[in-house]
């Protein structure tokens, strides 16, 4: 586990938190789209993320349900979810983030979000993946002329390249990596390690 305290990384390494991220790259419209949990919730959890990465699809599928089941949905957490494709490596990366940006605006992010992790390993090879990805507004039961429209425009990667370049100013190297109240927790952890991260930093503050 690396936990790095924001301001020992901001001091020694001149990095920001990727709050700002949030203010600077992602308009408010599109970050509700991308949050779960409670406004009011003591904790924010912003979740650095590729579709293409098998790490984050292991995150997605095993993890991120217990945690929306025990820390989201009980008001403890509020969750973000910000782009950060690895495009060196990931060729579909960009395409598959647009994809889930553009369901956010008819409602559908997290439909999309599972989606695409869950059929990972049909895409993720494809030399044009474009089809398939429209085709995904049929299983979120979005319109289709409406999210082709906004994946070709050109604000929905320029949304996203700037969140990556926020995450990397953030001090994220590589993904999943989450912001974690002032520190990040890079990899695909298991459960107990979210727990004792949160459980953590929610005493923590209960005890204040």
């Amino acid at each position: 586990m690396r936990l790095v305290r924001a301001w020992l990384a901001a001091a020694c390494l001149g990095l920001i938190p990727v709050l700002p991220v949030e203010a600077q790259s992602a308009t408010p419209n599109t970050l509700s789209s991308r949050t779960k949990g409670s406004a009011k919730a003591p904790i924010t959890v912003y979740e650095m993320s590729d579709f293409q990465c098998p790490y984050c699809r292991r995150f997605a599928l095993e993890t991120f349900p217990a945690i929306e089941r025990e820390y989201i949905a009980t008001g403890k957490v509020r969750w973000v979810f910000v782009n950060f494709p690895l495009t060196s490596i990931h060729s579909n990366a960009v395409p598959a983030a647009q994809a889930a940006l553009c369901a956010g605006q008819q409602g559908a992010f997290w439909a999309v979000h599972d989606l695409l992790f869950q059929h990972q390993q049909v895409w993720a090879p494809l030399k044009e993946a474009g089809p398939f990805f429209l085709s995904l507004a049929d299983s979120a039961r979005i319109s289709k002329p409406a999210l082709l429209a906004c994946v070709k425009s050109p604000e929905s990667v320029g949304e996203i390249q700037a969140e990556a370049v926020g995450s990397e100013r953030s001090g994220a190297q590589s993904t999943p990596t989450f912001y974690v109240e002032g520190g990040l927790l890079a990899g695909a952890h298991p459960l107990e390690v979210f727990k004792q991260v949160l459980d953590s930093i929610y005493a923590e503050k209960r005890g204040r």
